[in-house]
């Protein structure tokens, strides 16, 4: 198994210098924002695809330092209701697959996307309850109308590159829990697959550890962040706390760095776990931690991690 890291920490800095941090770190993947949210600001599809010099530059760089690309990541959300959005994260959402497949990249990492509650909406509207009536409606359509359409047509587009497509489970996107992920892969099949972030589903209450083992054989890559639940605040308020994450000192979780939220024993029966369903790919580093910079969360994660892929190895 790879320890590697979502560039996205890494600021403003250009492509070689990114690559070298990621040596001096001691890891052995990366994995790329392509833009939408994660941005891309060292990998830009649409003039790799363009340029074949360019291409052969990106790829060199990688090349001469032994570093692998564990995925593409493009989250964005392809089914907003403005047209002028869905378009823009669509193309980028295209090119990112193709790309994918001319570096030899098995998954593209994305977001299911969430549309608006109907026709002529402006603002995509999450639904996570089913009454009064009209809610379950806006489900419905939302599902059969829209998301079931769109990713029916964008599954066999990344199927015909050799492309695997692995969902986050995210808030504020129709796909945040493992019903809804399955619902998905239901409905559109063979090409749906999952990025595990653990941090989603720890904050929802979902058994991390159990869902590997059901989901298992569906997990083509994992990134790697922690939650940390105040419990005093979630028995005031519970867990859909809408607390500004800039307020860290009055909500119910926060998103923190690997071993910050959960300790090494925990981290050490995770990788024992996707040992167990045969994942032997990328744990990919994500920072998003507000009380800690990106450099101690950075190396607070690659730490907790080498001991717990020591320790699950030892057993």
């Amino acid at each position: 198994m790879k320890l590697g890291v979502f560039d996205p920490i890494f600021g403003d800095l250009g492509l070689e210098e990114t690559l070298d941090r990621v040596v001096a770190l001691g890891l052995d993947a990366i994995e790329f924002g392509t833009g939408n949210a994660p941005g891309d600001r060292r990998c830009r599809p649409a003039e790799l695809l363009a340029d074949g010099d360019a291409l052969r530059r990106f790829r060199q760089a990688l090349e001469s330092r032994g570093l692998a690309i564990s995925a593409l990541s493009c989250q964005g959300n392809p089914v907003h209701p403005l047209a002028e959005r869905a378009i823009r994260d669509d193309l980028v959402f295209r090119d990112t697959v193709r790309l994918a497949g001319r570096l030899g990249v098995s998954a593209v990492n994305v977001f299911a996307g969430c549309p608006g509650d109907g026709r002529g909406s402006t603002t995509p509207v999450w639904q996570v309850y089913t009454w009064p009536e009209e809610h379950a409606e806006v489900l419905r359509w939302q599902w059969d109308e829209v998301v079931i359409p769109y990713w029916r047509e964008a599954g066999a587009f990344a199927a015909g590159h050799g492309v695997q497509l692995a969902f986050e489970m995210h808030p504020n996107f129709v796909v945040y829990n493992p019903p809804t992920w399955r619902r998905l892969r239901e409905a559109v099949g063979e090409p749906v697959r999952i990025n595990l972030d653990p941090s989603h589903l720890f904050w929802q209450g979902i058994d991390v550890l159990g869902f590997i083992a059901e989901y298992g054989e569906h997990i083509v890559h994992v990134d790697c962040k922690d939650t940390a639940i105040d419990e005093a605040r979630v028995r005031e308020r519970g867990l859909l706390d809408i607390t500004t994450s800039r307020g860290p000192d009055d909500r119910s979780w926060l998103f923190r760095s690997v071993g910050d939220g959960h300790d090494v024993e925990f981290w050490t029966r995770f990788v024992a776990a996707l040992r167990a369903i045969g994942y032997d790919h990328a744990l990919s580093i994500e920072h998003e931690d507000p009380l800690a910079s990106a450099d101690e969360g950075l190396a607070r994660a690659r730490d907790t991690l080498r001991e717990a892929l020591a320790a699950a190895a030892a057993r």
